[in-house]
């Protein structure tokens, strides 16, 4: 699977593309007067990304979808990776987190359920996010905003400013890489037509014939006790709610043992 990345395009050139609306600028374009618009070009590239997958979704690919020629595309995006950069915070822009000052859920760990569930919606309908490493992130108008929102979930709760950035950064990173893992589940059993399960039925053979139990003693103890009698999907979907859970309980305790580090907190203690 090719792995792009986002963030790599002119810095100049994909930030004024991403945040087009706050300069209230006109689309870039040379010679005619252009006939397509930038948002019209991104969601055709998101589409063909969602049904093909990301690689499909080339500069000549969606210009064809459009009717237009491949050097027109270049009038409104300069390359492959300012368009990979508006796809990506188009796709995160489409589950939106509510902004300061309006209605969230209550309670700072529904919040974060809030951010995980619309995270994980994203990446079930844009399989192809999956795809894309935002180790350097498009800082465009949604990743701040999605950024703006998780650290805001923490904030108060009796983290120094420093932990609440590790503490955002880690919930950031399980949740992103859990629902990029359930895509590419979801996206395997697409293309294959095979379920998780039929491919562990299909590789009964190794347990039968190859698998050492003398030399896995923990994983014998833990199949005969049931650890593994769940199917699949509902396993990893266990699996997430534990993880999830158990990071929450982490942060929750730091708190409840009180300032460890001498630092200044960000706002009130947990009740």
């Amino acid at each position: 699977m090719t792995v792009e990345h986002s963030g790599g395009g002119d810095p100049d050139r994909s930030l004024r593309l991403l945040w087009r609306d706050r300069l209230a600028e006109p689309e870039p374009a040379r010679g005619r007067k252009p006939r397509l618009s930038l948002a019209g070009i991104v969601a055709t590239a998101i589409r063909v990304a969602d049904a093909d997958g990301l690689s499909a979704a080339s500069m000549h690919r969606v210009a064809k979808e459009l009717g237009a020629g491949t050097m027109t595309l270049y009038s409104y995006v300069p390359a492959k990776d300012e368009l990979i950069d508006l796809m990506v915070d188009e796709a995160l822009g489409e589950f939106g987190l509510p902004g300061p000052g309006e209605p969230r859920p209550e309670g700072w760990r529904a919040q974060v359920g809030l951010y995980s569930e619309r995270t994980r919606e994203a990446y079930r309908r844009h399989p192809w996010l999956r795809q894309v490493s935002m180790t350097r992130p498009a800082l465009g108008p949604s990743v701040i905003r999605r950024q703006e929102y998780l650290l805001s979930t923490i904030a108060g709760i009796g983290l120094t400013h420093r932990q609440m950035a590790a503490a955002a950064a880690s919930i950031a990173t399980f949740v992103e890489s859990n629902a990029a893992v359930e895509a590419d589940t979801a996206y395997l059993e697409r293309v294959t037509g095979q379920s998780t399960d039929t491919w562990w039925h299909q590789r009964q053979v190794f347990w039968d014939e190859y698998f050492d139990q003398a030399a896995s003693p923990t994983i014998v103890e833990v199949w005969e006790n049931g650890g593994f009698e769940l199917d699949a999907r509902d396993a990893a979907a266990e699996a997430y709610d534990f993880g999830l859970n158990r990071l929450l309980d982490g942060i929750e305790a730091l708190v409840a043992r009180g300032k460890p580090d001498g630092l200044p907190r960000a706002g009130a203690q947990l009740p």
